[in-house]
């Protein structure tokens, strides 16, 4: 992600925070717990111009009516005060995608929101010749086949960094690196989902969306619209307060159990595609994160294909255009 989508992405948080704060207080107690993290988000809103500020925060206003409509304890009117966060950035590490949170101290209940701006993206994760994906993505230590077949690949990037080359100047990258890169993290998975008793599909998507269910609210300025998409993988989301029941209804989504389908797709050089059971569809776009080669190469992971029980709601912003 650049530094301009990593600073708007910030800010979104720091206006979303406040806009959420603002609509709820005027039904009932809430407060926002100061952090590091609110302190980041607030300077990256300040950073920006007032044009993107606008529909950063036309972007946050448009869903708080919906998100009263799901979740009603947002607004259940009790003494205790709903308390609001932003998450620290190694909470992701963890597996926690939730950028905010909103919370009761004094009970279980929380549920949280991952904040996009003009994008879908799922992670950012990466491959390296030490990084143990298998182990990180679903509890299985790589294979021995397959850092026999990655070493050649990652010794030629050990060789390009010293030379100091650029990306641009590496003839047949596609040829040399990223399709061998590709073929062998899609035999990978193949191979750990075969031979294994691990739940391999779903311990792979609860790695992709995080450990916790949550809503992800998506900003997007060409179409002056913000998607909210709610995965309610374990339950957690669409409880009732003491007062009302959800207006929309968020259904349990089932994980996949078996992988349809992995490979490259027909005519890419960069891009694998893994097809699950239960709709899950994903996309893994490999790529350099820098001008200069690197010894490790990224992932842009997008879903492409979701099961029918996540319910999407389109919430057009109110106001013209700026």
């Amino acid at each position: 992600m650049s530094d301009k989508s990593n600073n708007q992405g910030r800010a979104f948080e720091y206006i979303f925070i406040h806009t959420l704060k603002f609509e709820v207080e005027k039904r009932r107690l809430v407060e926002i717990e100061g952090n590091s993290s609110l302190i980041a988000a607030e300077r990256a809103w300040n950073s920006l111009d007032e044009k993107t500020q606008s529909n950063l925060k036309e972007g946050a206003t448009a869903v708080c009516s919906t998100l009263f409509d799901v979740e009603p304890l947002l607004i259940e009117p009790n003494d205790e005060p709903l308390t609001l966060k932003i998450q620290p950035d190694d909470a992701g590490v963890a597996g926690d995608v939730r950028d905010v949170l909103a919370s009761y101290k004094d009970r279980k209940w929380e549920i949280g929101f991952s904040l996009k701006h003009n994008h879908f993206a799922v992670k950012h994760s990466r491959l390296s010749k030490n990084l143990d994906f298998g182990k990180s993505w679903y509890g299985i230590e790589c294979s021995d086949e397959y850092w026999k077949n990655i070493k050649p690949i990652f010794s030629s990037l050990e060789q390009f960094k010293n030379e100091q080359k650029e990306w641009k100047d590496i003839p047949d990258k596609a040829k040399k690196i990223y399709i061998p890169l590709l073929d062998e993290f899609a035999a990978e998975l193949k191979r750990a989902d075969e031979n294994n008793d691990v739940d391999v599909p779903a311990k792979l998507v609860e790695y992709l969306l995080g450990k916790f269910d949550f809503y992800k609210i998506v900003s997007q300025d060409t179409d002056r619209n913000t998607k909210i998409q709610a995965y309610n993988l374990h339950g957690e989301l669409n409880k009732k307060s003491s007062i009302s029941s959800p207006a929309l209804i968020v259904p349990v989504t089932e994980l996949p159990t078996r992988i349809i389908h992995i490979g490259r797709i027909p005519d890419s050089d960069n891009t694998v595609e893994l097809a699950l059971d239960k709709g899950w569809h994903f996309t893994f776009r490999i790529h350099s994160a820098s001008t200069k080669v690197e010894t490790s190469l990224k992932f842009d992971i997008r879903i492409i294909g979701i099961p029918t029980a996540i319910v999407t709601i389109d919430c057009p912003w109110q106001c013209d255009a700026y």
